[in-house]
């Protein structure tokens, strides 16, 4: 799985090199932000079907013809399998914010998401307003730390651009 170390490590020795300072700060600083990023998983593992619910929620709130005849929530089935979508990338995003990079995310979820959901006649913008509802509902220090918040909102931007 990728991390910010195993991404560092892979490049210098792709480069044949060993990781310069520049490489070690980055690593230096992923490490130092690792208590932030495991404070905000640790809070969303805790409130997680509740944050599901509510990103699905929001996603049908703002585009509710989805639930039209010939649409892509037009049954209980098709409209679970988008909770269900939500609720995978929400336990990418948890894993992303324990191993400290985008890994889970781009291996799991990211790559050919835009295809798939275009082969399937599936809103990407529905998603995405899923993940921008659950990114704006955040408040600190309400649900975390600000720190925890940042790092919990950087990895919902991560999909957020991804999937725009």
């Amino acid at each position: 799985m990728k991390s910010v170390i195993t991404t560092t490590i892979s490049a210098a020795d792709a480069a044949g090199r060993f990781p310069s300072s520049s490489d070690l700060e980055s690593v230096q600083g992923n490490i130092q932000r690792s208590a932030a990023r495991l404070e905000a998983a640790e809070k969303l593992s805790g409130n997680y079907e509740a944050v599901v619910r509510e990103a699905g929620d929001a996603c049908f709130a703002k585009y509710p013809y989805l639930k039209n005849p010939g649409e892509a929530g037009d049954s209980q089935e098709k409209v679970a399998k988008c909770y269900r979508d939500v609720d995978h990338y929400m336990r990418l995003v948890n894993y992303s914010l324990v191993v400290g990079g985008t890994g889970p995310l781009d291996e799991w979820g990211i790559a050919g998401a835009r295809e798939v959901y275009k082969a399937l006649n599936l809103p990407s913008g529905a998603y995405v307003a899923s993940f921008t509802f659950t990114r704006d509902r955040l408040c600190t220090p309400r649900d975390m730390s600000a720190q925890a918040g940042v790092e919990y909102a950087s990895a919902l931007d991560y999909i957020i651009n991804s999937l725009s």
